[in-house]
């Protein structure tokens, strides 16, 4: 861990007197941003499955948690000691059937078990969709707070069910969008949108993945119809709806 107490020395010397600037002008609230962006950093390179570039990622994400332990640490309050004995402790007391003599059959006893200790840690008053930070994005947070309350029992039986709500929240939208009326119409909207990260998670699909693919097809396509209006020496804003309609699907048949 050599290296780890290096990084962890690095930090408090930037962070000291005579240390650097910026960063001793910094605050957890400064700061916060960086932790979000390095976090998605380290998800795109795993989707791009290149060990080096996650091997970076991964360092530069331990740079945020090691930079807001120095900050706390100077205000007396934990230090990045406290920081990993905390996830210690919670990963034994969370795999009793490892550090433990529970007994478990399989994944599914696991997660059964640890939102069981996890209910029990937060007290009897404590609601079962609780954990789940109101920073994330909101499909990711919706398929989130939908999974938690599916695993006590509050979810439809099957796909299906999820598609009658689909269309149903689809036509109370229809319904709103004939009224005019804009906090309905934003209401109804958030219902369909709603309804529709629950069917990705029924159908055990992530809705924010499903969502960035479907944008960076988007993306992909448009850039192609745009490079071919160029080589016809035209402008986009020129052509008719039909037109750039039927160019559209020219792009997404790949001819």
């Amino acid at each position: 861990m050599e290296s780890f107490d290096e990084l962890i020395a690095i930090m408090a010397r930037l962070r000291a007197p005579g240390g650097c600037p910026w960063d001793r002008e910094q605050t957890h609230h400064s700061i916060r941003k960086y932790v979000i962006e390095e976090a998605y950093e380290v998800a795109e390179a795993i989707d791009h499955d290149d060990p080096r570039e996650l091997c970076a990622e991964l360092g530069d994400l331990l740079l945020q948690v090691v930079f807001h332990a120095e900050m706390a640490r100077e205000a007396g309050r934990f230090t990045v000691d406290d920081v990993c004995r905390s996830i210690v402790d919670k990963m034994r007391r969370r795999h009793p059937h490892v550090f433990g003599d529970v007994s478990v059959s399989g994944a599914d006893d696991v997660v059964r078990n640890w939102e069981q200790i996890k209910q029990r840690e937060r007290g009897a008053d404590a609601s079962v969709i609780d954990g789940v930070p109101r920073a994330l994005p909101a499909l990711q947070r919706a398929e989130r707070i939908g999974d938690k309350a599916a695993r006590v029992g509050f979810d439809w039986p099957d796909v299906d069910g999820v598609l009658r709500k689909v269309d149903e929240e689809r036509a109370e939208l229809g319904e709103a969008l004939r009224t005019g009326a804009r906090d309905r119409i934003s209401a109804e909207l958030g219902d369909l949108l709603l309804a529709t990260a629950n069917l990705a998670r029924k159908l055990g699909l992530e809705p924010e993945r499903a969502l960035g693919d479907a944008v960076d097809r988007f993306e992909d396509r448009f850039r192609r119809l745009e490079a071919g209006v160029r080589r016809d020496g035209r402008e986009m804003q020129g052509l008719s709806a039909d037109e750039l309609d039927r160019r559209w699907e020219v792009v997404k048949a790949g001819r």
